[in-house]
């Protein structure tokens, strides 16, 4: 029962990404494991954007969704709701709006983990559903299209991932304009 109601959070949320017109070129993983189930996992959105919707600019609009929903709100505790002490934050890198999420977690499974038998390799899921993540690169080895799944020894203690959204193009705005005008 438990897990149905994390996947129907987790479908909600990528269904919520998808209607809406943020998004981001970049998505960095470091799973820092301290124990056998537990330790720290910090995600990195990098160069988050506005996609233009016809040629209308919504990056004002969008960037208010990402402050009410994704660093005010809940959309990222809803999506890891067995995580605690949820860190958010947004910043400037290479003149690009990047934003951080840093979060605790006592089982694997609290931040899409998995390892077989509590012996096999980690291994991690990659999204590969039209307009989600591809995979890019990792310390881990990525079995390919066919079975987006990245392993990781069963004993390596940092568990890095890439993964690509979206490229720049003419469609789309940074939202690092925004985000100084927000900080006045």
């Amino acid at each position: 029962m438990k897990k149905n109601t994390v996947k129907l959070l987790a479908l909600a949320f990528f269904a919520f990404l998808l209607s809406s017109c943020l998004t981001f070129e970049k998505k960095v993983y470091n799973f820092e494991l301290t124990g056998p189930n537990s330790g720290k996992l910090t995600i990195t959105y990098i160069n988050i954007m506005s996609d233009m919707d016809d040629t209308l600019d919504v990056s004002a609009e969008d960037f208010n969704e990402l402050l009410s929903s994704y660093l005010y709100g809940t959309d990222i505790d809803d999506n890891y709701p067995m995580a605690s002490n949820i860190e958010k934050r947004l910043f400037v890198k290479n003149n690009q709006l990047w934003a951080e999420v840093i979060m605790e977690f006592d089982n694997l499974s609290a931040v899409h983990l998995y390892q077989h038998e509590k012996k096999g390799p980690y291994m991690f899921c990659v999204n590969t559903a039209a307009d989600t993540e591809s995979y890019e690169e990792s310390n881990g080895e990525y079995a390919g299209d066919y079975m987006p799944v990245v392993f990781w020894s069963a004993r390596s203690k940092e568990l890095n991932l890439t993964t690509l959204v979206q490229d720049p193009d003419e469609s789309t705005l940074s939202l690092v304009g925004e985000y100084y005008k927000w900080k006045k």
